[in-house]
């Protein structure tokens, strides 16, 4: 199954109800959680993320670009968000992270930087929900997605299909109608879009458009 998340971090922030209303027809809203120290910008806190979670009709897919997440991620659990991913560069225990996650009720994710080898965590797959494979450095949206980490999304859906296991695939980065196509052959099954999405005079279509492109070009491992 193919799902399209668009990112806030390339909406209007202050007309931020209105802005979830025009991507109504997306899988998961993707909301990018930055504290200026894992990353260098600063983004929504709990606060924010809790009245987002309030006034949209479609689930939270919260991706937390932070330091310490074992000490804050399970609050945005807690706030009700469907998923809460956070990054394996600055988690001191990611597996039980992901547990507690889980207990609370969120599916668990693990965000991989583009220099992260994933090799370390493909023997750790069942504890995790999804893995979010970066296609750009995190921090800033409207970035050039970077072919050179398909290699890694690869051998994530190779280790996933081997194993039998239904743990979804993410890309985030530079997705447009054209390097949706490439990262879905390589095996991704959900895709983050900001700037392609919300900078669309209609992001219905645009979500349409991925979704559809995403699907003609599956892994197929996936058909």
């Amino acid at each position: 199954m193919v799902r399209i998340n668009p990112s806030i971090l390339a909406a209007d922030f202050v007309n931020m109800e209105h802005e979830l209303g025009r991507i109504a027809t997306a899988d998961l809203v993707h909301v990018d959680v930055m504290d200026n120290h894992f990353v260098p910008n600063l983004t929504f806190g709990p606060q924010m993320v809790g009245r987002i979670q309030e006034v949209s009709a479609i689930p939270l897919d919260v991706h937390l670009m932070i330091d310490d997440p074992d000490r804050w991620a399970p609050g945005y659990a807690e706030l009700g968000a469907h998923s809460v991913t956070f990054h394996a560069e600055a988690a001191a225990d990611p597996v039980a992270l992901a547990r507690r996650l889980r207990e609370i009720g969120a599916r668990a994710g693990i965000a991989l930087k583009p220099a992260t080898d994933p090799d370390a965590y493909l023997g750790l797959l069942e504890e995790f929900d999804q893995v979010l494979v970066m296609t750009v450095e995190p921090g800033f949206g409207g970035q050039s997605f970077q072919p050179q980490t398909m290699p890694k999304l690869r051998r994530l859906r190779q280790a996933v299909n081997a194993r039998g296991l239904d743990v979804w695939l993410q890309v985030d980065g530079g997705i447009t109608e054209e390097t949706i196509v490439t990262a879905a052959e390589a095996g991704a099954d959900t895709f983050v879009a900001g700037s392609s999405v919300f900078r669309a005079q209609n992001p219905a279509a645009q979500i349409s458009l991925l979704r559809d492109r995403a699907a003609e070009h599956e892994h197929p491992s996936r058909v």
